[in-house]
């Protein structure tokens, strides 16, 4: 086990609109690799102040709801988180193959039809949907909550899932009036992928603030593409959406507790898990307020697809 008083802190080779090719977030060379992500899981973790917050879809200025296709977002209520850390990026590729090779996890899929799709090789080919610092799409639930609990056991300290509380207050930068984390609050999307798909053109730099289009692509900007929210968290608008370790339930909010809410005690209905699945700019769906950061649904714990990021649950920095 890496304890943290034997973790040493590296700098990423990350430039302020676009990641480089080389080194990065994580390779695939054995122990060094393991080292490596580790490591940088902890540097990459930004502390966020507890505090109070309306969690929810706290309405436009005029009163109307953000999220209008459903009311899972309603009614929002105040409630109370401590303070923990959060990775400013998606994890990505790289990283996941790193852990799926250090904890044996690449022979669960050798006939899967996921191997080639959700547990690939990464490559240093910034043109591939593949590129090791392009954020990662696990084959199921177990594989994002399995890398979390996997960095808790090499460093000592208490990685996780982000709760949908602690998720929504670092999207929001401590639970701000925004519906977007982005730089600004608002939106200007790289029209990257909303052409059709044989003219996307993987070369071309990134603009705008956020990747939103389009759930028909699996193609995604590499992680810090965009400017990050105030908090410095990357990608809490777009890119790809985030599991988060809540059970699913429709009517939450009606039953929260004010402190510290985790989601329901066990899965609604036993025989079809779903878990709680944030930023829906992620997948494309930008109709209806599903681009703000107020979405949510339920997504069944065996769906492929998703991305995340791990939090760690400590009142104090890590880093």
């Amino acid at each position: 086990m890496l304890r943290i008083e034997r973790l040493r802190v590296i700098g990423l080779t990350i430039m302020p609109t676009f990641l480089v090719a080389c080194g990065g977030l994580g390779g695939t060379d054995g122990d060094s690799s393991v080292s490596r992500v580790v490591e940088n899981a902890i540097e990459n973790q930004v502390f966020v102040e507890g505090g109070e917050f309306e969690l929810g879809d706290v309405g436009r200025p005029d009163g109307s709801a953000y999220v209008t296709l459903v009311d899972h977002s309603r009614p929002a209520i105040e409630v109370k988180v401590d303070s923990y850390s959060i990775s400013r990026y998606e994890t990505t590729w790289g990283q996941m193959r790193v852990y799926y090779e250090a904890t044996g996890r690449l022979s669960q899929y050798e006939e899967s039809p996921f191997k080639h799709r959700y547990v690939n090789s990464p490559t240093d080919d910034l043109l591939s949907p593949y590129f090791r610092n392009k954020p990662a799409r696990v084959p199921n639930y177990g594989e994002a909550e399995g890398y979390c609990a996997w960095l808790a056991q090499e460093t000592g300290l208490p990685f996780a899932l982000p709760t949908e509380a602690q998720w929504e207050y670092g999207a929001r930068s401590r639970g701000r009036r925004v519906a977007y984390a982005t730089n600004s609050g608002q939106v200007e999307n790289d029209p990257y992928l909303k052409r059709p798909t044989e003219y996307v053109d993987t070369s071309i730099r990134p603009s705008g603030n956020t990747l939103i289009h389009s759930s028909l692509k699996f193609e995604r900007r590499p992680v810090g593409s965009y400017p990050p929210n105030s908090l410095g968290l990357y990608d809490m608008t777009g890119n790809v959406a985030e599991w988060t370790q809540d059970w699913f339930q429709k009517d939450y909010y009606q039953h929260a507790p004010r402190t510290n809410p985790q989601g329901p005690l066990k899965a609604i209905n036993p025989e079809s898990p779903e878990k709680t699945v944030r930023d829906w700019a992620g997948h494309g769906d930008h109709v209806g307020g599903n681009a703000t950061v107020f979405a949510r649904y339920g997504v069944p714990v065996s769906a492929s697809g998703n991305g995340f990021r791990c939090v760690v649950n400590h009142p104090e920095p890590i880093n």
